[in-house]
């Protein structure tokens, strides 16, 4: 029987967020930020051409999203970036926290960031 080494746990707040440079994404007329995303896939062109669905998509984040969005510059944390989110929305920062993180949890889902781990 061999025992295993522990697994070290890492601090999700001390990662450090980059965005993905394969999606492109610009500010619209009402200043929030829009993630285009391309559809490139076998599929995704029999769809364009049977059904006239777009080759690319235009994901708008409202304005806290945008806040946090424009936020990440590649060295602050997500401990940081919350903070920042907070002291400009007025709000307390535990319960921006929790919320700051359920979206960067979402932008990992759909590939939107990156993260390296901040303490190196």
């Amino acid at each position: 029987m061999t025992l295993s080494p522990k697994k070290e746990k890492k601090n999700f707040l001390e990662f450090i967020p980059a965005k993905n440079p394969a999606y492109p994404w610009h500010k619209n007329e009402q200043g929030k930020a829009v993630v285009q995303i391309g559809h490139k896939g076998f599929y995704d062109k029999i769809a364009q051409k049977f059904f006239k669905t777009p080759k690319v998509s235009d994901i708008e984040l409202d304005e806290i999203g945008t806040f946090v969005w424009e936020a990440i510059d590649g060295s602050r944390t997500v401990y940081e970036i919350s903070g920042l989110t907070a002291g400009h929305f007025g709000e307390e920062e535990r319960s921006m926290l929790n919320r700051v993180v359920k979206y960067f949890a979402i932008l990992r889902e759909h590939r939107f960031v990156t993260y390296r781990e901040g303490k190196e």
